[in-house]
């Protein structure tokens, strides 16, 4: 069996609870024998940027060595992914693959003071591109997210050099859009060709 080793990273507002699929997926992939860190991320209700960044790397370093490295990022934790990247942050570089899930628009966090400070603003969208991602990175999204109003390819697709994948009717892939178990998620986790599917 390959070894892998699991970072799975919360969005905003998200205690881990047992019934979403992230906490589901760390539990089969721990099942499985497969190394899974799950943090909790401080003040998850008031999240700070740059603490959450320390406990980014802080993860990132304690992975295990000759894994393969695999990062699941849903919501406000793809841009916590994308400020690590643009910085030129060292973890993001050791990282084999990843998968952006349902990342929340700019125009949406800016409405919202306690994680306004995540959008991508001044330079560093200019920083980002294809270039700078691991790869594979995937950019995955319901075509009805409503915290994508411009759709995610127009909001992070172009600009990040993807082709997002779009699922029929997932909304924001959490426990509201009845997510609480993905088994596509599971299966791109063991196969990163997979393709990944609602529900």
């Amino acid at each position: 069996m390959t070894t892998r080793s699991f970072l799975i990273l919360h969005g905003w507002q998200n205690h881990r609870p047992e019934d979403h699929w992230q906490h589901w997926l760390a539990d089969r992939l721990t099942e499985l024998g497969h190394e899974v860190v799950y943090p909790q991320l401080p003040d998850p209700d008031d999240p700070d940027l740059e603490v959450w960044l320390t406990e980014l790397a802080r993860h990132l370093d304690g992975l295990a060595a000759g894994s393969e490295r695999v990062v699941v990022a849903h919501s406000l934790s793809v841009l916590l992914w994308l400020h690590a990247v643009a910085l030129g942050l060292p973890g993001p570089a050791g990282v084999d693959r990843v998968l952006l899930v349902a990342p929340p628009s700019g125009s949406v966090l800016a409405r919202y003071p306690e994680v306004e400070g995540f959008r991508l603003a001044g330079d560093l969208p200019r920083r980002l591109d294809g270039r700078t991602l691991p790869h594979p990175t995937r950019l995955v999204a319901g075509d009805d997210d409503p915290y994508l109003p411009e759709g995610v390819q127009a909001a992070y697709g172009d600009l990040l050099g993807l082709t997002a994948e779009l699922l029929p009717g997932a909304a924001h892939l959490d426990l509201d859009a009845g997510y609480g178990s993905w088994p596509s998620v599971l299966e791109w986790c063991l196969d990163g060709e997979a393709k990944l599917r609602a529900r």
